[in-house]
């Protein structure tokens, strides 16, 4: 009979490429990693791991155990959380996953939320973004998943995921103080459409919207500093390199030289929870969405800074 121990190593090899990408996904060492993997060949009898390059290509056999360790372990899972609910309690491991700014303004109150009332839960926190954290919650390597999509650009979601809203989030404009809009407290996104912005790369969900949302109004973006962090976004608007769209969830400290306005029609996005559909009856789940969304209802950042 099969151990899940080994199964969940060769599964962790067959979805990251390598060994030490497995240890790492699984908290194990690469030894600890290799032992289930031998352990499994012995139990099948048949080599599962064959040397290619400087890693391992699996082979036929490890394939179509694979493809069965799959449903093996979505089967498992699904039982753990069947037997978590009937006795109500929440405990076992529960893994989260947000992008940056909801990780700053959300996960600390809900964790601490978490670690005050259900002791027995053992927490873990990825920074991850959607397009990352979302397949790793249909894989079943992650619980739970903070994900955001745009007013305008709606993120498609399987119909084996659920979700739960916890806030629209707001974007203002950080200007440059000597901009000449500066002194406004509200402008219009077409007033500033060709500005030069500071903005999130290609291929980033932030970067592609914004990207999407100027040329709606007709115009080409001309973006020419490509940061992926806000506090750099920021640094760069106050030295005069151009302007930013930055969300109030997670704002940090405005630095001198900056002034932030709201913009009309106002800029949001919506953040919620997503996770497995086999997993919603389990009461650490039911949970960890509870202490988001109250998390959620606390104020977020003002407008300025005091």
């Amino acid at each position: 009979m099969f151990e899940l121990g080994p199964l969940r190593a060769l599964h962790a090899v067959a979805r990251t490429g390598s060994i030490h990408a497995a240890a790492q996904a699984l908290h194990l060492t690469n030894s600890a990693v290799s032992q289930r993997l031998t352990k499994l060949e012995r139990d099948v009898g048949q080599v599962l791991l064959e040397r290619h390059g400087r890693g391992v290509r699996l082979t036929d056999a490890a394939r179509l155990l694979v493809d069965h360790a799959e449903q093996i372990l979505s089967l498992v899972d699904t039982a753990q959380a069947a037997l978590e609910h009937h006795r109500g309690a929440v405990t076992g491991r529960m893994s989260i996953a947000a992008f940056a700014t909801a990780g700053r303004g959300l996960l600390p109150r809900a964790l601490a939320d978490l670690r005050e009332h259900h002791p027995q839960l053992q927490l873990e926190f990825h920074e991850l973004e959607p397009d990352v954290s979302i397949p790793l919650v249909l894989r079943g390597d992650l619980d739970l998943a903070i994900a955001q999509d745009w007013f305008n650009v709606p993120l498609e979601l399987s119909a084996e995921v659920r979700r739960a809203g916890l806030l629209d989030d707001v974007l203002d404009l950080a200007l440059p103080a000597n901009h000449p809009l500066a002194d406004r407290t509200e402008v219009d996104i077409q007033e500033v459409a060709a500005d030069v912005w500071v903005s999130w790369p290609p291929g980033t969900i932030c970067g592609d919207w914004l990207r999407h949302t100027l040329r709606g109004y007709g115009v080409e973006p001309r973006v020419a500093h490509a940061v992926v962090e806000y506090p750099t976004q920021l640094a760069l608007v106050a030295a005069g390199f151009g302007i930013a769209a930055i969300p109030r969830l997670g704002r940090d400290p405005l630095p001198r030289g900056v002034t932030i306005v709201r913009v009309r029609p106002a800029l949001r996005r919506h953040v919620y929870a997503v996770w497995r559909a086999e997993s919603a009856h389990r009461p650490a789940l039911a949970a960890a969405v509870d202490a988001l969304q109250a998390a959620a209802d606390l104020p977020v950042a003002e407008l300025r800074p005091a």
